[in-house]
């Protein structure tokens, strides 16, 4: 079975790429990932407000040692630089050194949140060597002050392709109010890709400590669908890649991805649960049901139940709800 795949402009063996995670923040990990199959990897994503935070814890310090610190002295301004360059010094290190030991893509993940001196980062991780670059855009939904998201988002957008001329890519959530429209619109910026869905962090309450809580780590094997149905009604119409994230725990998930229209999907929580081997047995479903539907590769059946081709698109609307709740025919 050919199960290569077109994703970013690059050409993946298969379209299983391991997503952001702890899995990918090391070469022995990867190396690993990379023998049980993975087609590419994205690295442990740069956070930035991590490195902001890192900054200003270490610059409390220094205001608190009034030895080295007094209201003339430049040492703020060298631990401010000197921090950040630290931390982006280490992951260019792990860029390098993933791309001397794998075959597969490698591509770095900037989580950044604002038009800051982040943006001009991609340059750096272009100029290791990186294969593309995701960028991990995740703005606060429960944020008060009235912002506009998608404007945000494509301002970061213009300043990373201003820098560079590897694939770009977008991770972003599910909590557009004009989803389709948005995704329409990031499209045509100008990026490589989109990667549909972030995995939202989940909060939870112990009723015994009466205490908020870390809720489930992990997707559930039903949460790709929420991703396949945007994928399915949009895969004919944006302007670059799709690749699906959240959920695919199952070869079957997999498959109804490609059929919507995605051209390769990230895989994380299953890793976890299941073991890496997890890839393998992905890959022989995949090629074991392409081999009993009669498929020799994934382009005969991607996008083969996408809105544009199945005979009820609406199955993929709001309007289903209604029709199955109120019993509207």
């Amino acid at each position: 079975m050919d199960l290569t795949t077109k994703y970013l402009g690059l050409t993946l063996k298969n379209p299983i790429i391991v997503g952001s995670c702890d899995l990918t923040s090391n070469v022995s990990d990867i190396k690993n990932l990379e023998k049980q199959g993975a087609a590419a990897v994205v690295l442990k994503s740069m956070f930035e407000e991590e490195i902001l935070m890192d900054v200003e814890n270490r610059l409390c310090e220094a205001r608190e040692n009034s030895f080295i610190y007094d209201k003339y002295s430049e040492t703020l301004d060298y631990i401010d630089v000197h921090v950040k360059k630290e931390r982006l010094d280490e992951y260019i290190q792990l860029i390098k050194a993933a791309k001397k030991e794998v075959l597969i893509p490698v591509i770095p993940s900037i989580n950044c949140v604002s038009l800051s001196e982040w943006t001009d980062f991609a340059k750096r991780i272009e100029d290791a060597g990186a294969d593309a670059l995701e960028l991990n855009i995740s703005l606060n939904p429960s944020d008060l002050v009235t912002r506009d998201f998608e404007q945000s988002i494509k301002g970061i957008i213009h300043k990373v392709l201003s820098q560079v001329t590897l694939p770009v890519a977008l991770k972003i959530n599910n909590n557009f109010t004009h989803m389709a429209k948005t995704i329409l619109d990031l499209s045509q910026t100008g990026i490589n890709g989109l990667v549909l869905f972030n995995r939202a962090h989940t909060p939870d309450i112990d009723i015994n400590t009466l205490e908020a809580v870390q809720g489930r780590s992990f997707s559930s094997p039903h949460d790709f669908v929420e991703s396949m149905r945007w994928i399915a009604l949009l895969s004919d119409k944006v302007n670059c890649s799709l690749a699906a994230s959240t959920g695919i725990h199952t070869h079957e998930a997999v498959i109804k991805q490609i059929l919507a229209g995605a051209d390769a999907v990230q895989i994380v929580s299953v890793l976890y649960e299941n073991g890496i081997e997890s890839i393998n047995g992905l890959l022989s479903g995949l090629e074991k049901w392409m081999q009993e539907k009669g498929f020799s590769s994934l382009e005969k059946f991607k996008g083969k139940a996408s809105s544009k081709n199945v005979d009820n698109p609406a199955v993929f609307e709001r309007i289903q709800f209604m029709k199955y709740f109120s019993g509207i025919h």
